[in-house]
Formats: structure tokens, sequence, C-alpha cells
């Protein structure tokens, strides 16, 4: 088949170069122009520079606009691969090709629509994650599904290993659907909406730890974000600090949220719900980093107690 891609940075590249690697004509790829995002350390894999590797056209666009849909139209592609792109796609589009177009979602839809999926499947606690191809229609992330893989979630992972597994599963999901597509035994199964949650993009505030909040949870939240995102973090005597590594405490401690102290060596916050009560694992802190990039000894930094808090 002819296809025409939509896709930016690792994700959209790793979707390109498993279409490359498929019997599948590749005719047009369109992309976002270079990045400045603070995750550009490992997610900014350039689309453009591999399709011109391999003699590809390409489009540089932040949007889909009147210019993007002629060049995708004179380019009569049979299916639309879109996988990570980040702005609206209109109907006139993504339904201009015979077989429509296919997005690819790294969540187990109707879960986790939206932004940053991976980190909050993590995050919730959920048991797995994956990655869902699915034909895109006028919402987010709701058309009917065709492939779906799933990948567990360890007792350890991090946000950063989630991701990269679930590149992963690009080129077998994407060799499956279009083959489907293509011999025509494709079944297609509607989203079930009252299924669906939706996460809202992350922001700064979105890494704050909430002391309220359990030390399973709090040690997930630390895991979740992984270098190279934005670190879970906390302000201490007047000072934001970032907690890069943690642990649930052997036994349990009392008293008020967010209050640090140094015991066997070990540098725990209280922290949950009624802690008052005593019946709560604290979050071991085992890696702690300042806000000039400065990693700390927690038991020698914490050594003077106080409390972690929201504010500087």
């Amino acid at each position: 088949m002819r296809v025409v891609t939509f896709g930016f940075q690792t994700w959209g590249r790793r979707t390109l170069q498993a279409l490359i690697d498929s019997r599948h004509e590749v005719v047009l790829a369109v992309t976002h122009p270079a990045s400045e995002s603070s995750y550009k350390a490992i997610w900014n894999d350039s689309v453009e520079e591999l399709a011109r590797e391999h003699d590809i056209a390409v489009h540089l666009t932040e949007r889909a606009d009147a210019a993007t849909i002629d060049l995708v139209k004179r380019a009569e592609p049979d299916i639309i691969v879109v996988n990570s792109w980040y702005t609206w796609m209109p109907a006139e589009l993504y339904a201009m090709p015979p077989h429509g177009t296919v997005n690819l979602h790294d969540s187990l839809l109707p879960k986790f629509t939206g932004f940053s999926p991976v980190l909050w499947a993590l995050i919730s606690g959920e048991s797995e994650t994956g990655l869902t191809v699915h034909r895109m229609d006028d919402s987010l992330d709701t058309g009917d599904i065709i492939v779906q893989k799933s990948l567990p979630i360890g007792p350890t992972a991090t946000g950063t290993e989630l991701v990269l597994a679930g590149l992963d599963l690009i080129p077998d999901a994407l060799s499956e659907a279009l083959d489907a597509i293509e011999n025509g035994t494709a079944v297609w199964r509607p989203q079930d909406r009252a299924e669906r949650t939706y996460f809202h993009k992350r922001a700064d505030i979105d890494s704050r730890i909430d002391w309220s909040s359990s030390a399973v949870d709090l040690e997930r939240f630390v895991r979740a974000l992984s270098a190279p995102y934005p670190p879970a973090y906390s302000c201490y005597r007047g000072r934001r600090v970032e907690i890069v590594g943690a642990r649930i405490s052997d036994f349990r401690f009392g008293g008020t949220p967010g209050r640090v102290v140094v015991v066997d060596g070990q540098a725990a916050v209280v922290c949950g719900p009624d802690s008052f009560r005593g019946g709560n694992h604290a979050l071991v802190v085992t890696a702690v980093r300042t806000a000039d990039g400065h990693d700390q000894d927690p038991a020698e930094f914490f050594a003077r107690g106080g409390y972690l808090t929201d504010a500087e």
C-alpha cells in the first residue's frame, strides 16, 4: 500500500522506520519542525532526517493546513499512518485515503486517552500498558480498534523504561494492522466510551509530591518521573529538592505528612492518610538532588529533620 505518515520525534521516527522495513511504500512523511523540547535528550529522533536518508518526500508543518492537505491529496495514499502528531487533523484529511487513517496510541484504549499515557498508567498503579492501533475519527483517541499489544508494568519499572519498551511494540502492531487492512481481514472493534479515561498534559505542578498519598503510590510516582522527565519534587527549608530515588520503609511511621526524619541511617518521610495513627509506611528517600543539579546523600542532607512542603 501507498502510505503517508504524520509523526514527530522518536515515536514518529520509529513508526516511519517500521514502514520502511515493511513491504509498503511511504510516499510522503509529514512532521513538525525540529523541537526544543526539554525531553530532547532521548526523545528528539528526527523523522525528517530518516525520511531524507531514504529519499522519501518530507513536508514540515506545525499543523494540517490547506497546503498539507493538498500535498497529501497529490501523493494519493491508500492509507495515512499517524503517531505523535500534536495538532488537530480535519476530517477532510483523515478520511481522504481509501482506507482512511490509523493512529498509534501508547495505551490500552479506551483507558488513558490524552497525554503522557505511559506515565499516568504507572502513576495510577495499572498492572499493564501497551499500544493501540485505531481508526482516526473526530475525537481524541476514540476510533475503532484494530490491533492492541499489551505490556506488563513490573514492580521496579520506570517511566522511561516503559516508554522504550512500548516503542518496541510498534513494528509488529503496525504490520499486523496494515496487512489485515490490505487483505480485507481487518476486524474493527468499537471502543466503549463509558470505559474511557482522559488524562491531561503534564505541567510542572504535576511533578510535585503530595505527602498525603501513601508510600506505595509515592514510590511509583518517583519511578514514573525518571529522567529525562521532570522529576518528583518537594520543598525543604525554603529550597526546591528533587526526589529521584525512593523505596517503601520496612516499618511504619507516625506523625505529620511531610515530616522527614533520619532513622537507622535512612531518610524517611511520613506520608499517607491518617498518618497520626502510625499505621503507614514511610517513603525512604534513596536519592535526592538540589535544584542546582547536585546529588546529595539523603541522610546527611536531611540530618536536621524538618518538613518537606509544597512551598519554597
